[in-house]
């Protein structure tokens, strides 16, 4: 395939804001790694496959060369202020509709302004933990939480796209499938409130004041069985992530049971990163209709290596059920470096197998489309997209 397969503007299927403010370089750097350590002596997390994404392909949005030094790079951004490299980076990745977790905390983007920045639109995923946490710091009384986050769910339901869980980090994906009766959420949420006290009583603070971090394996459930009953999509958080996770309490196949315990419900699916367990994904993917696996933050962290990691996802996976998102979080680079290396990825991919008569050119081009947008728009529900970027 000598030219390059047309694209349509893509759907982020899964994201998050961008900082507005200038950034230390040590800053900067920290946003280059799920690490909450500092870097090997004598280098930087530039020294990674990501870190070197970086620097061959946005230097050049910057006015700069590709593979500048870090130091040069940084310099530049500075010079040119958050705002200007956040609105070059992202109108070059070439995204259209961004579908943003806006449970992170921190001074990030909405996704409107997110969305403004780029020239696409935004929408918002619903990050059930934060919803709940919310909710329990408002409630006098723990023993209602069970109702009172059903009701959040639902009313968040009318204004988003689809709902995320990170049930992988707070209490591991090899939990009971099956929905927590009233009871059991009832003393599960006086059980929270309780050790959340006794702590704040310890460490002498208001418990109005603290965040409640909701790991209780029985309230997750809860918001897990909410969120499905709702009719709207749920993302779940598998593989690859921050130090705070037990890798192997996040493979999607620990997920079996509660995926064929959800498939009456009607509601869809969609398993997040998934590395190094994609092919697992894939196979979720193949195996169940209301499953969907994502590439995102595969692809940023591997690499030149992508296009191998696409490859596997592709071995199983039915082409209908993969979706692209970049997971970008807090760097504009990060969606530039998404889009550029599952589009080369993808590209080399088919190309290939076009050339050695495996596909036909047609065959790949709408394989593409649906990969890179029509997939996600058909589970979230967006509506048509539009016309190819090339």
């Amino acid at each position: 395939m000598a030219e390059p397969l047309p694209l349509p503007a893509l759907v982020d299927q899964h994201c998050h804001g961008v900082l507005r403010d200038d950034l230390s370089d040590e800053r900067f750097e920290s946003l280059l790694t799920e690490s909450d350590a500092p870097a090997a002596p004598g280098t930087g997390f530039f020294d990674t496959q990501l870190g070197f994404a970086v620097r061959r392909w946005c230097p050049p949005l910057l006015g700069l060369y590709p593979h500048c030094s870090p130091g040069r790079y940084l310099a530049r951004r500075r010079e040119l202020g958050a705002g200007e490299v956040n609105r070059r980076l992202l109108r070059a990745a070439g995204i259209g509709v961004f579908l943003v977790d806006t449970g992170l905390p921190g001074e990030l983007t909405t996704p409107w302004e997110l969305a403004t920045a780029a020239g696409g639109t935004g929408h918002e995923i619903v990050r059930l933990e934060r919803l709940a946490e919310d909710v329990a710091g408002r409630l006098s009384d723990p023993g209602s939480f069970g109702t009172a986050v059903r009701r959040a769910v639902d009313e968040a339901a009318r204004t988003a796209v689809g709902f995320k869980s990170i049930a992988a980090y707070r209490c591991g994906l090899d939990l009971d499938p099956t929905p927590p009766t009233e009871a059991e959420v009832r003393a599960a949420a006086v059980r929270w409130s309780d050790s959340q006290n006794s702590q704040n009583s310890r460490d002498g603070q208001d418990s109005r004041d603290t965040v409640r971090r909701l790991t209780d394996p029985v309230l997750v459930r809860h918001l897990l069985w909410c969120a499905a009953r709702t009719g709207l999509p749920l993302q779940l958080h598998t593989g690859f992530g921050d130090p705070d996770l037990t890798l192997h309490r996040s493979d999607p196949l620990l997920l079996t049971d509660f995926v064929r315990a959800v498939r009456p419900t009607g509601c869809t699916l969609v398993l997040l990163h998934c590395y190094p367990y994609h092919r697992g994904a894939a196979y979720l993917a193949h195996a169940f209709p209301h499953v969907y696996a994502d590439v995102g933050l595969s692809l940023g962290y591997t690499g030149v290596r992508a296009q191998a990691v696409l490859a596997e996802f592709l071995e199983l996976a039915p082409f209908g059920k993969l979706l692209f998102s970049t997971d970008a979080h807090g760097l504009a680079e990060l969606y530039l470096v998404g889009v550029r290396l599952f589009r080369r990825a993808l590209g080399a991919l088919l190309s290939r197998w076009v050339a050695q008569g495996d596909w036909s050119r047609r065959d790949a081009e709408r394989v593409a489309v649906l990969i890179a947008a029509d997939n996600a728009r058909r589970v979230y529900g967006l509506g048509p997209g539009s016309a190819a970027i090339g």
